[in-house]
């Protein structure tokens, strides 16, 4: 989409940012009444029949790589989908965030090949035990899936800078998203026969797709072609934060002092990883 070319990359991250923990909270909403499968699977389906409208992909014109790196993107996207909506059906949403962030801390972390980023990988692992799962405060499952997500989401910014590179525009996220949307057909269909209940709420099923997918992964594959990991990395950093004052604002989720101490001690060890990344000049 060439109206994103025209915005500044930092400017595509911070609406990305809050785009995606608003449609998370409005996924949550709808989370008792349908599930989080159901949701999810429209949340991707959406997704993809919005981008095939916008961007009209020719599909005969791309090639063997492009549909290789679109397909794999599209896989980790719908894993990272699956884990992150199921872990946020049992932990609040600032929690999901900050325990999801250590994948995209140990992509910062990889990058920079520093010593004093053991220091911030061990306060991220402060910051991670403060929850303490078997504690029975934190729930065990939701705290596992939010893990795996967090390593989706590491894949996915790894991905998206190849996918950046391989595909024009948002061809390539089209594509994984309809490959992501056809993997999810027959989970949903084992899940539950009455997938279709959700229609007479599809609408606020198309917001959190317009909000979770269209918004945020456009605008991140295109910031990704033109910032550098180190700025990227900085930005995120504030996504645990960000989280929890959305679940505090939309879903009234309150956190405990040793919770908000656990999202700060993640988000410094990010800015701190971040920090260290190679710096690669940013294309204004």
């Amino acid at each position: 989409m060439k109206i994103l070319q025209r915005i500044h990359p930092v400017l595509l991250v911070v609406i990305a940012m809050f785009s995606v923990q608003w449609g998370a909270a409005l996924a949550k909403s709808l989370f008792a009444e349908f599930g989080a499968i159901t949701v999810v699977f429209w949340r991707v389906a959406l997704g993809a029949v919005m981008l095939l409208i916008i961007v009209r992909p020719a599909l005969r014109a791309i090639s063997r790589k492009q549909w290789k790196t679109s397909i794999i993107f599209g896989i980790v996207l719908v894993s990272l989908n699956v884990t992150y909506y199921l872990s946020l059906e049992r932990l609040p949403l600032g929690l999901c965030v900050t325990i999801e962030f250590i994948g995209p801390l140990a992509v910062a972390a990889w990058h920079s090949h520093r010593k004093l980023d053991f220091l911030w990988v061990a306060l991220a692992a402060f910051g991670i035990a403060l929850l303490n799962p078997f504690s029975g405060h934190v729930d065990a499952v939701g705290f596992v899936l939010a893990l795996l997500a967090g390593a989706f989401w590491g894949l996915y910014i790894i991905l998206g800078e190849k996918l950046g590179s391989a595909t024009p525009g948002a061809l390539g996220l089209t594509v994984a998203m309809s490959i992501g949307t056809l993997l999810l057909v027959p989970v949903k269909i084992i899940d539950a026969p009455e997938w279709l209940n959700i229609l007479p709420a599809l609408p606020f099923a198309a917001a959190v797709a317009l909000l979770s997918s269209v918004i945020p992964y456009s605008f991140e594959i295109e910031a990704l072609r033109r910032m550098p990991a180190k700025v990227f990395g900085i930005m995120m950093s504030l996504e645990p934060a960000c989280a929890a004052v959305v679940g505090f604002l939309v879903l009234g989720e309150r956190l405990t002092l040793w919770q908000c101490l656990a999202i700060a001690a993640v988000m410094t060890a990010s800015f701190g990883a971040a920090r260290g990344t190679p710096s690669v000049p940013m294309d204004d």
